[in-house]
């Protein structure tokens, strides 16, 4: 099942914003030109007490004066009217739109529905007082707290290049979710965290899991860590649900970051997460978008991983008609296949080094776990 509406692209904190709605209009509309698209659902939005669910009342009422043109003299105090969160009219009802897609996303897999693709969301460093990071509310946690009040353990995976913090941290201290984040370290890059002695807090401990990567990390070595770390942890935690928020910006053109996966990285990394799902959560998982800034690679990314999620073959070659179109629309040429080129980028001369920093994290990682076990 695919979650979608035009509406998404409310959310839309102006031109020159990296967090672009551009970026869901060209992906609907590859979909479409390669005629895979398929009629999604389209959610309402989330209503008021749903967001109070992980938010605070004062955060909420900050954002709907701000969305009003109304003067608000703490704003920035909330992370809002910032450089990466600025204030636009309607930004509430913008926010609460992709909130309700993702917690549409949560009902149906209480309902029955084993794999949800929701073509949005992934705001994950929004916190319980405060907005953050191109994140006015956190539709990621309001689902989860959705499905763990109806009595499920969620696995959180998030492969975004930052740290999925905002979700961290309100879900710190709770036994029945487990967070595990892949991303640049927070040495190098925001929001800071996500490091590996972040483990939780109270009943939680042992049930927050980090792995702050190099800078220049490639395919083989993120992928090492992956499938070392990922079903370990599964494994362990045994969830009813997977939840996942796929940001795109680990990809080696996105301009806000410094990972160098390819195309064919994510083409390894999708199947592996059903895979997971199937094995560890009862073929249960939602996903959602994300952090993502290079409009070409971006694009790229979620169409592979709409295929993947529908069983399609990928295609070999992008529409001519519709390169055409977004090269002029953008005054940029796009890359004209759903793969990256081989050999995208020059060698990385540190990539043993790198290789090796990451496999001592991984270890730290582990052996701190190990005297906290997630069961």
């Amino acid at each position: 099942m695919v979650i979608y509406r035009d509406e998404y692209r409310l959310y839309n904190f102006g031109p020159g914003h990296p967090f672009s709605p551009v970026r869901l209009e060209m992906l609907t509309s590859l979909l479409q030109a390669l005629g895979v698209w398929q009629e999604p659902l389209a959610p309402r939005e989330a209503t008021r007490e749903e967001v109070l669910s992980v938010h605070s009342e004062r955060l909420v009422r900050r954002v709907e004066a701000a969305s009003r043109g109304e003067r608000v003299p703490d704003l920035e105090y909330y992370g809002l009217g910032t450089g990466d969160t600025p204030v636009f009219p309607g930004m509430d009802r913008a926010a609460r739109i992709l909130v309700g897609g993702t917690l549409e996303g949560a009902r149906r897999i209480l309902a029955g529905e084993k794999r949800v693709l929701q073509l949005g969301g992934g705001l994950h460093h929004a916190q319980y007082d405060r907005s953050s990071g191109f994140c006015v509310y956190n539709d990621l946690s309001v689902a989860i707290r959705h499905l763990t009040r109806a009595g499920l353990r969620v696995a959180y995976l998030d492969i975004d290049v930052h740290h999925g913090d905002g979700v961290q941290w309100i879900h710190y201290e709770e036994k029945e979710v487990l967070t595990l984040s892949l991303h640049e370290s927070g040495r190098y890059l925001f929001p800071g965290t996500g490091h590996v002695h972040e483990i939780g807090r109270g009943e939680g401990v042992g049930r927050k899991l980090n792995l702050p990567l190099e800078p220049f990390t490639e395919d083989e070595s993120y992928l090492e860590t992956f499938e070392a770390l990922v079903p370990w942890a599964l494994g362990a935690f045994r969830p009813d649900v997977l939840v996942v928020q796929a940001g795109a910006d680990a990809h080696f053109l996105d301009p806000l970051a410094d990972l160098l996966l390819t195309t064919r990285a994510y083409a390894r990394i999708f199947p592996l997460i059903l895979d997971y799902a199937e094995a560890y959560a009862g073929g249960r998982v939602l996903f959602t978008l994300g952090g993502g800034y290079s409009l070409d690679a971006t694009v790229r990314v979620w169409a592979l991983l709409y295929h993947v999620f529908h069983g399609l073959p990928l295609p070999e070659r992008l529409p001519e008609g519709w390169l055409r179109e977004w090269e002029g629309r953008l005054g940029q040429p796009l890359t004209p296949t759903l793969h990256d080129p081989h050999a995208p980028y020059p060698e990385i001369p540190r990539r043993q080094e790198i290789e090796k920093r990451n496999r001592l994290t991984l270890e730290r990682l582990m052996e701190l776990l190990r005297s906290h076990l997630v069961h």
